[in-house]
Parts: structure tokens; C-alpha cells; sequence
């Protein structure tokens, strides 16, 4: 077994992102849903991101928030680089301070995993604009300060949960949904008529390397978009790949087997993450069980090497279909462990 495999997971989680606006409420569901759950066998909760209160609550705004001596604004666009820290960045730090605090509260006393999510460095420079209005994606040397900016942001951001819940053993997640279209050069140019140069394969694993390394935990790297570069994550030193278990292909086939050998951790997203009917949890994991006998991997190390989540986050969904899938995910976990055969 290697050495990522020993690390803290618990064998159920959710993506990030929750309905409503209400982080006491939240913090309260996720925790309620995660921890101690009968029948679960382990926890791991994570700090919820709540978007639909505005820009800053968002993925992005929320991220541009941690950086150390780089800043953002709201413009028609999109976040665009600032000079200083204005009302856009001082609201996403303030709804994040709610956030910490509310998961602090109903997180008293515990031990465990717990994750924290953060937007990774690739999918913030294609999202970021610098002040011409073009993306930090075009500009390599942009780029490298996006990335240093985040490294110490996330340091100082881990210090601070640490303290909120000193018996947690943080798990950090960083979002990448656009990491596959900066590799293939499809981002498009802000006039829309061409797209930015796809960036070289060794520039994207090593600016990914830098930044998994300012945690000294396993680091978790999310995309829901289809081709997830399983074996770049894996040399860019992630401990875990979490992606939409819908959207793999028998192509996939290869990177799967080998990640799993590997000791990769991962998460398969196979609740739906919109409002709808729930299967039976056996059925919900059926797929992952499918998958591991055509790839001719043992079943009895399925519960070890999977960890069961929604499709993607949940901001699009009821809150009553939100708490409802947290728990479906844990007795999926739980179906998954008991029968993986």
C-alpha cells in the first residue's frame, strides 16, 4: 500500500458548494450529515461554499480572497486584478469568516478529516482578468505570481482553519474544472475570436506541484469536466482525484487502473448533484463496482480506494435535496464497504 493510501479520508463527502445562504444552516447540515453518521464508518465533513449570496461567495471570488498581495474586483466580465483590496475582496473574506466561523461551532470537539476547498491555480488564471481585460492565462509570468499569490494564501488559510479545529486532519481540495481546456488551448480570448495557446504539459504539473506542496496533509484535486488527467495529477503530487463518475469513458480505462494501483484516493461523484429521485445507494454505486471488475482490480480494495460524493457541488439544488444526497452518499459508502462484490 502506499503511502497516500495510509492518509485520513473518511468514505463519504461532498464537492463544496451548498443552496441558500444561511452558513450557520449549512455548517450544521454538512456536519450533521458527515459526522457520526450511524452506519458510516468514519467521517469527513468540509467547510461549505455558498454562492448564491453574490460574487465572493463564489468559487473564484471566494479563492481571489486568499491571495497574499494580489487583489480582484467585480466587472461586467468577470474578477479583474485591483491595486488594493476594495469592497469585492473585503465581502468574499467576510463571508468566508462567517463560513469558519459557523463550521467552528458545530465542528467543537471533533477529530477526523476535514476538507477545505480552494480554486487551483490553472482554472483561476482562466478565470482571473488582468487589468487590460485579457486573462492571466495569456501571460506566463502573470501566471507564476497567480500561483505564488495562492501558495500563501492556502498557507495561511489551513493555519487558520487548523486553529478553528485543532483535532481536524485537513484534507485540502482544489478545484480545476477548466484544467482540461488550459491543456488543450480551447480557453477562448476575451474578443472571442481565437483561444489562448494551449500551456505546455510540464508548466501545468509543476505550477500544480508548487501549490500541493504548501500542505503538509493529502491534497485532493476536483474536476467535473470529462478527461481528467488522472496520471498528470498524480506526478503533480495529488493524493486524490475527485470527478463526475458519469463522465468516464472506457478510454479512461488505463489511468483508472493505474491511479488505483497507485494508491490514488477516488472520489467517484456518482449522487446527482440537482434535485431528482435518489436510487437505492447499492444502485448508486453500482458503476464504481462494474468498473473495478473490468479493470480486473481486487474488490476488497474498493472501500479503501473510493470515497463516494455528489457529481459535482450542490449550489444548484433545494436544500431538502442537499442534505437528502449527503446522507444517500454516506449509505452508498456504506453499501460499497459492505458488498463490494
Amino acid at each position: 500500500m502506499s503511502e497516500q493510501s495510509n492518509s485520513p479520508w473518511g468514505p463519504a463527502t461532498g464537492v463544496g458548494s451548498m443552496p441558500g445562504g444561511d452558513a450557520r444552516e449549512t455548517a450544521k447540515t454538512v456536519t450533521g450529515s458527515l459526522i457520526g453518521a450511524e452506519g458510516a464508518g468514519g467521517d469527513f465533513p468540509y467547510l461549505a461554499e455558498l454562492p448564491a449570496r453574490g460574487p465572493g461567495a463564489d468559487m473564484i471570488g471566494r479563492t481571489i480572497g486568499l491571495l497574499v498581495e494580489m487583489y480582484g474586483h467585480v466587472e461586467p466580465s468577470g474578477w479583474r486584478v485591483s491595486d488594493r483590496p476594495g469592497r469585492d475582496t473585503r465581502r468574499a473574506r467576510s463571508w468566508l469568516g462567517e463560513d469558519l466561523d459557523a463550521l467552528e461551532e458545530f465542528t467543537q470537539g471533533y477529530t477526523g478529516p476535514l476538507k477545505v476547498q480552494a480554486v487551483g491555480p490553472w482554472t483561476l488564471a482562466a478565470a482571473l482578468e488582468l487589468r487590460t481585460g485579457e486573462l492571466v492565462l495569456g501571460d506566463p509570468g502573470a501566471c507564476r505570481d497567480l500561483a505564488g499569490s495562492l501558495a500563501e494564501g492556502l498557507r495561511d488559510h489551513l493555519a487558520d482553519v487548523r486553529r478553528r479545529v485543532p483535532g481536524a486532519q485537513l484534507v485540502l481540495q482544489l478545484d480545476e474544472p477548466s484544467l482540461t481546456t488550459v491543456l488543450r488551448g480551447q480557453i477562448r480570448t476575451a474578443s472571442g475570436y481565437r483561444t489562448h495557446r494551449a500551456v505546455d504539459r510540464q508548466v501545468v504539473e509543476g505550477s500544480l506541484r508548487d501549490v500541493v506542496a504548501v500542505h503538509d496533509g493529502p491534497v485532493v484535486v476536483h474536476s467535473c469536466a470529462p478527461d481528467v488527467p488522472f496520471a498528470l495529477l498524480r506526478r503533480a503530487g495529488a493524493a486524490g482525484v475527485s470527478f463526475d463518475f458519469s463522465l468516464l469513458t472506457e478510454r479512461d480505462d488505463e489511468q483508472i487502473g493505474e491511479a488505483a494501483e497507485s494508491g490514488l484516493k477516488l472520489f467517484a461523484g456518482v449522487v446527482a448533484a440537482t434535485d431528482g429521485p435518489l436510487s437505492d445507494p447499492a444502485g448508486s454505486v453500482m458503476g464504481v463496482r462494474t468498473l473495478w471488475r473490468r479493470l480486473g482490480l481486487n474488490p476488497g480494495t474498493l472501500a479503501e480506494s473510493v470515497v463516494i460524493t455528489p457529481t459535482c457541488g450542490m449550489a444548484g439544488a433545494s436544500p431538502a435535496y442537499a442534505r437528502a444526497a449527503l446522507a444517500h452518499c454516506v449509505r452508498a459508502a456504506r453499501s460499497l464497504a459492505d458488498n463490494p462484490e
